[in-house]
């Protein structure tokens, strides 16, 4: 039975024989490894070509900038994975991306398709504004339950951008949605850094359906690093013996 599409049968990212493999077009051993730093083989694995040095730049800032707060969700979930199951490493760090969704760090890939929806209807975000304010749904990329005076992650990115000469329609859009609030929402949010990254990503030229793969990498990171300490210092049934005591019973 025939699901889906099938007649276009290719891939165009790597291929190999008995003596090579190639990368996007690139001989691995010879002109890769040892030779081209894994941010910008990264970026050329997803675009097909190597960033630009401006784009390396963003690429490296922005990975370092999403990588570790501390015990998100994300850590809590791998950790604890980790403590009931430690023979499945790969499990605890399968466990603490599998909620990249929404609401925690895949929000990002949420807030550049609005940004790109601000910018395809002229930079104007009011109307989507009012929209999400109509049902409800929460701002793409502001407010910040902790960092409410302003995410220090988003405003050092955006200053970059700045910096750099990199600002475009994203960042605009951006601007705009922060200047639109108190008209839309009778009160002013901080953006945050998953509002931050696609806006300069989008500008610098990063795809936007791989947004959400920003994250997913840097937080790779993150969670192998927890789980290191996890092995030494465990903490994992810990947080599920507070998360016992800190819910209430409420049924029959």
């Amino acid at each position: 039975m025939r699901i889906g599409k099938q007649d276009e049968p290719y891939s165009a990212i790597c291929t190999s024989d008995a003596h090579s493999i190639r990368v996007r077009g690139r001989d691995l051993c010879g002109e890769v490894i040892g030779k081209v730093d894994f941010t910008s083989y990264f970026w050329m694995l997803v675009t097909g070509t190597l960033p630009s040095e401006t784009q390396k730049f963003f690429a490296d800032a922005v990975l370092a900038a999403i990588a570790e707060h501390g015990l998100v969700p994300s850590v809590v979930a791998a950790r604890m994975t980790y403590a009931a199951a430690p023979e499945a490493f790969h499990g605890a760090v399968a466990a603490g991306l599998l909620g990249c969704g929404s609401v925690v760090l895949g929000s990002a890939e949420v807030a550049g398709r609005f940004y790109a929806q601000v910018v395809a209807a002229g930079g104007d975000p009011v109307p989507l504004l009012r929209e999400l304010r109509g049902r409800k749904a929460p701002v793409p990329g502001f407010g910040h339950p902790q960092h409410s005076e302003g995410d220090p992650r988003a405003n050092l990115l955006l200053r970059l951008a700045a910096e750099k000469g990199v600002e475009g329609p994203h960042i605009a859009a951006v601007k705009a949605i922060g200047a639109a609030l108190p008209e839309t929402h009778g009160r002013s949010l901080p953006i945050n850094v998953n509002g931050a990254i696609p806006a300069v990503m989008l500008d610098v030229g990063f795809p936007l359906n791989a947004l959400k793969g920003i994250s997913l990498l840097a937080r790779t990171a993150s969670l192998i690093a927890h789980l290191n300490e996890e092995t030494e210092r465990p903490i994992g049934f810990i947080m599920s013996g507070a998360a016992a005591k800190a819910i209430q019973y409420d049924g029959v």
